[in-house]
Protein backbone atom coordinates (compact mmCIF):
# COMPACT_ATOMS: atom_id res chain seq x y z
CA UNK A 1 0.00 0.00 0.00
CA UNK A 2 0.96 3.53 -0.87
CA UNK A 3 -0.22 6.63 1.21
CA UNK A 4 -2.11 9.48 -1.10
CA UNK A 5 -2.46 12.51 0.56
CA UNK A 6 -5.08 14.92 -1.32
CA UNK A 7 -5.47 17.86 -0.55
CA UNK A 8 -9.03 19.48 -2.18
CA UNK A 9 -10.61 23.00 -1.15
CA UNK A 10 -14.36 21.63 -1.26
CA UNK A 11 -14.99 21.27 2.38
CA UNK A 12 -16.63 17.53 2.66
CA UNK A 13 -14.37 16.39 0.06
CA UNK A 14 -13.20 12.89 -0.01
CA UNK A 15 -9.36 12.38 1.41
CA UNK A 16 -7.34 9.34 0.49
CA UNK A 17 -5.30 8.05 3.34
CA UNK A 18 -3.82 4.78 1.38
CA UNK A 19 -4.79 3.18 -1.90
CA UNK A 20 -3.10 -0.13 -3.43
CA UNK A 21 0.01 0.96 -5.06
CA UNK A 22 -0.50 1.75 -9.19
CA UNK A 23 -1.77 0.20 -11.17
CA UNK A 24 -3.39 -2.35 -8.70
CA UNK A 25 -7.03 -1.27 -8.81
CA UNK A 26 -8.91 -0.93 -5.51
CA UNK A 27 -11.32 -4.33 -4.48
CA UNK A 28 -12.41 -2.85 -1.26
CA UNK A 29 -12.71 0.27 0.54
CA UNK A 30 -12.68 1.99 4.18
CA UNK A 31 -14.21 5.46 4.80
CA UNK A 32 -13.85 6.79 8.22
CA UNK A 33 -16.35 9.09 9.43
CA UNK A 34 -14.86 11.47 12.33
CA UNK A 35 -17.18 12.91 14.86
CA UNK A 36 -18.50 16.04 15.43
CA UNK A 37 -21.26 17.98 17.81
CA UNK A 38 -25.19 17.87 17.30
CA UNK A 39 -25.57 21.31 16.10
CA UNK A 40 -23.29 23.79 14.21
CA UNK A 41 -23.88 24.90 10.28
CA UNK A 42 -20.44 26.51 9.89
CA UNK A 43 -17.60 24.14 8.01
CA UNK A 44 -15.22 22.25 10.41
CA UNK A 45 -12.19 24.63 11.72
CA UNK A 46 -8.68 24.14 10.17
CA UNK A 47 -7.60 22.47 13.24
CA UNK A 48 -10.33 19.87 13.62
CA UNK A 49 -9.83 17.71 16.37
CA UNK A 50 -12.52 14.80 16.12
CA UNK A 51 -10.92 14.25 12.24
CA UNK A 52 -7.33 14.02 13.78
CA UNK A 53 -8.38 11.67 16.00
CA UNK A 54 -9.38 9.47 13.34
CA UNK A 55 -5.69 9.39 11.85
CA UNK A 56 -4.37 6.32 13.95
CA UNK A 57 -7.46 4.72 13.40
CA UNK A 58 -6.68 4.80 9.06
CA UNK A 59 -2.87 3.82 10.06
CA UNK A 60 -4.37 0.75 12.42
CA UNK A 61 -6.94 -0.39 9.17
CA UNK A 62 -4.33 0.25 6.17
CA UNK A 63 -1.86 -2.00 8.46
CA UNK A 64 -4.38 -4.34 8.56
CA UNK A 65 -5.38 -4.76 4.93
CA UNK A 66 -1.36 -4.52 4.25
CA UNK A 67 -1.33 -6.64 0.89
CA UNK A 68 -5.07 -6.27 0.35
CA UNK A 69 -6.07 -3.85 -2.33
CA UNK A 70 -8.28 -1.47 -0.03
CA UNK A 71 -8.31 2.02 -0.63
CA UNK A 72 -9.04 3.76 3.17
CA UNK A 73 -10.14 7.24 2.75
CA UNK A 74 -11.99 9.31 4.92
CA UNK A 75 -14.77 12.46 4.48
CA UNK A 76 -14.45 15.93 6.07
CA UNK A 77 -17.92 17.10 6.62
CA UNK A 78 -19.54 20.54 4.84
CA UNK A 79 -20.91 21.23 8.26
CA UNK A 80 -19.22 20.94 11.75
CA UNK A 81 -23.11 19.77 13.42
CA UNK A 82 -25.25 17.03 12.61
CA UNK A 83 -27.94 19.68 12.91
CA UNK A 84 -31.60 17.64 13.66
CA UNK A 85 -33.81 16.65 10.67
CA UNK A 86 -30.75 17.77 8.14
CA UNK A 87 -28.63 15.24 9.43
CA UNK A 88 -25.64 16.80 7.75
CA UNK A 89 -23.29 14.40 8.48
CA UNK A 90 -24.90 11.21 7.09
CA UNK A 91 -26.14 13.16 3.77
CA UNK A 92 -21.98 13.77 3.38
CA UNK A 93 -21.73 9.71 4.68
CA UNK A 94 -23.82 9.19 1.41
CA UNK A 95 -22.35 11.72 -1.14
CA UNK A 96 -18.72 10.20 -0.53
CA UNK A 97 -20.05 6.75 -1.27
CA UNK A 98 -21.28 7.97 -4.16
CA UNK A 99 -17.98 9.56 -4.59
CA UNK A 100 -16.44 6.27 -4.32
CA UNK A 101 -18.56 4.52 -6.36
CA UNK A 102 -17.75 6.98 -9.11
CA UNK A 103 -13.74 6.54 -8.27
CA UNK A 104 -13.53 2.87 -8.10
CA UNK A 105 -16.65 1.20 -8.98
CA UNK A 106 -19.29 -0.73 -7.01
CA UNK A 107 -17.02 -2.51 -4.53
CA UNK A 108 -17.40 -3.60 -0.88
CA UNK A 109 -17.40 -0.87 1.26
CA UNK A 110 -17.05 -0.95 5.14
CA UNK A 111 -17.69 2.36 7.32
CA UNK A 112 -15.51 3.25 10.79
CA UNK A 113 -16.93 5.80 12.61
CA UNK A 114 -16.36 7.70 16.23
CA UNK A 115 -19.19 9.03 18.02
CA UNK A 116 -21.19 11.59 15.36
CA UNK A 117 -19.64 10.04 12.42
CA UNK A 118 -20.44 6.52 14.19
CA UNK A 119 -24.64 7.59 13.89
CA UNK A 120 -23.51 8.62 9.98
CA UNK A 121 -22.17 5.24 9.68
CA UNK A 122 -25.59 3.87 10.62
CA UNK A 123 -27.43 5.96 8.98
CA UNK A 124 -25.56 5.47 6.07
CA UNK A 125 -25.00 1.76 6.02
CA UNK A 126 -28.63 1.44 3.89
CA UNK A 127 -26.37 2.10 0.82
CA UNK A 128 -25.80 -1.62 -1.34
CA UNK A 129 -22.41 -1.37 -1.12
CA UNK A 130 -22.01 -1.29 2.48
CA UNK A 131 -20.95 -4.43 3.76
CA UNK A 132 -20.68 -3.46 7.26
CA UNK A 133 -20.39 -0.45 10.25
CA UNK A 134 -17.80 -0.26 13.07
CA UNK A 135 -18.96 2.76 15.15
CA UNK A 136 -16.98 3.95 18.18
CA UNK A 137 -18.19 5.68 21.03
CA UNK A 138 -21.76 6.36 18.86
CA UNK A 139 -24.23 8.69 18.90
CA UNK A 140 -27.35 6.65 18.93
CA UNK A 141 -30.11 8.44 19.98
CA UNK A 142 -33.45 5.71 21.13
CA UNK A 143 -35.39 7.32 17.95
CA UNK A 144 -32.25 6.48 15.36
CA UNK A 145 -33.65 4.79 12.56
CA UNK A 146 -32.68 0.72 12.29
CA UNK A 147 -35.04 -0.50 9.19
CA UNK A 148 -32.59 -0.36 6.65
CA UNK A 149 -29.78 -2.05 8.46
CA UNK A 150 -31.63 -5.47 7.42
CA UNK A 151 -28.55 -8.13 6.43
CA UNK A 152 -25.71 -5.77 7.60
CA UNK A 153 -23.41 -6.58 9.99
CA UNK A 154 -22.65 -3.55 13.04
CA UNK A 155 -20.01 -3.47 15.68
CA UNK A 156 -20.75 -1.11 18.44
CA UNK A 157 -17.94 -0.15 20.79
CA UNK A 158 -18.66 1.57 23.68
CA UNK A 159 -16.89 2.43 27.13
CA UNK A 160 -19.92 2.42 29.65
CA UNK A 161 -17.79 5.24 31.79
CA UNK A 162 -18.67 7.71 28.74
CA UNK A 163 -20.19 10.39 29.75
CA UNK A 164 -20.41 12.50 26.28
CA UNK A 165 -22.56 9.52 23.98
CA UNK A 166 -24.21 6.64 25.66
CA UNK A 167 -23.22 3.23 26.26
CA UNK A 168 -26.84 2.30 27.17
CA UNK A 169 -28.51 3.96 24.33
CA UNK A 170 -25.39 1.81 21.73
CA UNK A 171 -26.62 -1.44 23.41
CA UNK A 172 -30.26 -0.58 23.01
CA UNK A 173 -29.72 0.19 19.40
CA UNK A 174 -28.12 -3.15 18.77
CA UNK A 175 -31.04 -4.60 20.27
CA UNK A 176 -32.98 -2.77 18.06
CA UNK A 177 -31.01 -3.57 14.97
CA UNK A 178 -30.72 -6.96 15.71
CA UNK A 179 -34.98 -7.24 15.46
CA UNK A 180 -34.95 -5.31 12.25
CA UNK A 181 -32.34 -8.04 10.69
CA UNK A 182 -29.00 -6.95 11.31
CA UNK A 183 -26.05 -9.06 12.59
CA UNK A 184 -25.03 -6.81 15.20
CA UNK A 185 -22.91 -6.75 17.97
CA UNK A 186 -22.23 -4.64 21.08
CA UNK A 187 -18.97 -4.63 22.30
CA UNK A 188 -17.70 -3.29 25.64
CA UNK A 189 -14.81 -1.33 26.53
CA UNK A 190 -13.02 -1.32 29.60
CA UNK A 191 -11.45 2.25 29.34
CA UNK A 192 -10.80 4.82 26.61
CA UNK A 193 -14.00 7.35 27.67
CA UNK A 194 -15.10 9.34 24.78
CA UNK A 195 -11.86 10.19 23.28
CA UNK A 196 -11.07 6.99 23.53
CA UNK A 197 -7.64 8.17 24.48
CA UNK A 198 -6.76 5.62 27.48
CA UNK A 199 -6.30 2.42 26.07
CA UNK A 200 -5.84 3.78 22.76
CA UNK A 201 -3.88 1.10 21.40
CA UNK A 202 -6.48 -1.30 21.64
CA UNK A 203 -9.05 0.80 20.44
CA UNK A 204 -7.03 1.45 16.92
CA UNK A 205 -6.18 -2.64 17.09
CA UNK A 206 -9.87 -4.16 18.07
CA UNK A 207 -11.61 -1.04 15.04
CA UNK A 208 -8.93 -2.50 12.68
CA UNK A 209 -9.45 -6.04 13.16
CA UNK A 210 -13.01 -5.64 12.99
CA UNK A 211 -12.63 -3.67 10.03
CA UNK A 212 -10.66 -6.11 8.18
CA UNK A 213 -12.71 -8.92 9.21
CA UNK A 214 -16.13 -7.07 8.10
CA UNK A 215 -14.02 -7.30 4.32
CA UNK A 216 -12.99 -10.78 4.29
CA UNK A 217 -17.01 -11.53 4.99
CA UNK A 218 -18.47 -12.33 1.95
Amino acid sequence: MNVCRVRRATPGALLVRSAPVAPAAPTAAVLLLHGGRADGSEPPPALNLPALRMRPFAAAVTRAVRGRSVLVAEVRYRHRGWNGARADAARDAETALSDLRERIGPVPVVLLGHSMGGRAALRAAGDPAVRGVVALAPWCPSDEPVEHLGGRRLYLLHDETDRVTSARESWDFVRRARAAGADAVGIPMRIGGHAMLRGADLWHRRAAELTAALLSHG
